[in-house]
């Protein structure tokens, strides 16, 4: 739907909304006796003004807790909304009712049942603004998990297809032909098994932890050319954790990370740890990496598919899940991931 169409909607929607319901309470207030019109007219026009600022101020909150979370969590952050606004528009209505000419005492009860009136009112704002644009919020909701996984996905083809690791693999590759037969095959093997597992990835934003171990392996052993005994890779899958989803994309980020920034810059090279297991109620995993987080790393937490990682996390999972990356004591990085079940 266009978004100004859809703006324009609200709009209306918003302004007639609380027009017609103050129109209610006017009539209520009137056949009920009281005396007044002019003063009437003045305290619902500011009720109106201040209802329509307040729900839209609420809505933009929604909005915005939305995009990371479904609305089934979100009902205590609902309910203590609606309380809220329709405490404002209650003290808001007694206060002008004594503030404007001439001042009218409100008994207890008078108050009790406008401040009924007002948690109605808003509680039923509230419940159909949430029914009618549910849909449109799914869909864009979806539309980012959608880009973020592209841009994933795009970043670790780009990693592969990048000339340098093709011209390494396939020079290494070469080199073995002669040398080692099988070895060679092994390795085309590997090299066609990362793109297929890119390209013909299933439908979904998350896959079984073991397909993503399996691609990594893949990708680490024609790297493991390019740096022979510079690379040392040890796993660590605890039983059960391969049966975990996951995001796909995360581990060989993860991974492709400590390469870049961790090991490929030391003369030395380093250790490469990866680390899976099932905590209660998540999937914890952890790669682990010689070197340490440079001044620029350590300020914006990792680098661009770092970020896209963390993106992706807080729009599948929200505050649930996590992404740290740290420096641990015997100078090494740890990133560790947790995933909830």
């Amino acid at each position: 739907m266009n978004t100004s169409k859809t703006a324009s909607r609200y709009w209306k929607y918003q302004i007639l909304g609380w027009v017609t319901y103050s129109g209610m309470a006017m009539i209520i207030n009137t056949l009920n006796g009281s005396e007044g019109l002019r003063k009437l007219v003045l305290i619902h026009m500011l009720f109106i003004a201040a209802s329509i600022g307040l729900t839209h101020v609420f809505r933009l909150e929604i909005r915005e807790r939305r995009i990371y979370q479904p609305v089934n969590r979100m009902w205590m952050f609902l309910v203590s909304g609606v309380i809220l606004i329709s405490l404002i528009q209650t003290g808001l209505v007694v206060w002008t009712n004594q503030l404007i000419p001439p001042p009218e005492p409100m008994p207890l009860i008078a108050q009790a049942a406008i401040e009924w009136g007002m948690l109605l009112g808003t509680g039923v704002w509230t419940v159909l603004y949430i029914r009618f644009t549910e849909k449109r919020h799914e869909e864009e909701r979806e539309g980012k998990l959608r880009a973020a996984l592209s841009d994933a996905e795009l970043r670790a083809l780009e990693m592969q297809i990048n000339p340098h690791f093709l011209f390494n693999c396939l020079n290494s590759i070469r080199a073995l032909v002669a040398e080692n037969p099988a070895r060679a095959q092994d390795m085309i093997t590997r090299l066609a098994n990362i793109f297929r597992h890119n390209l013909h990835r299933p439908l979904g934003h998350t896959v079984s932890l073991s397909s993503e171990v399996e691609a990594v392996r893949d990708y680490l052993e024609l790297e493991s050319m390019r740096f022979e005994d510079r690379l040392r890779v040890e796993y660590s899958i605890a039983p059960g954790a391969e049966q975990s989803c996951v995001p796909s994309m995360l581990l060989q980020t993860l991974v492709e990370n400590a390469l870049k920034h961790g090991i490929a810059p030391r003369p030395a090279g380093g250790d490469l740890l990866i680390r899976a297991e099932r905590t209660s109620g998540a999937t914890k995993i952890e790669v682990e990496n010689t070197g340490h987080l440079g001044l620029a790393e350590a300020s914006s937490s990792g680098g661009v598919g770092l970020n896209n990682t963390r993106e992706r996390l807080k729009l599948l999972y929200g505050d649930r899940a996590s992404l740290q990356l740290r420096d641990s004591a015997d100078g090494r990085v740890i990133a560790t991931a947790l995933i909830p079940a």
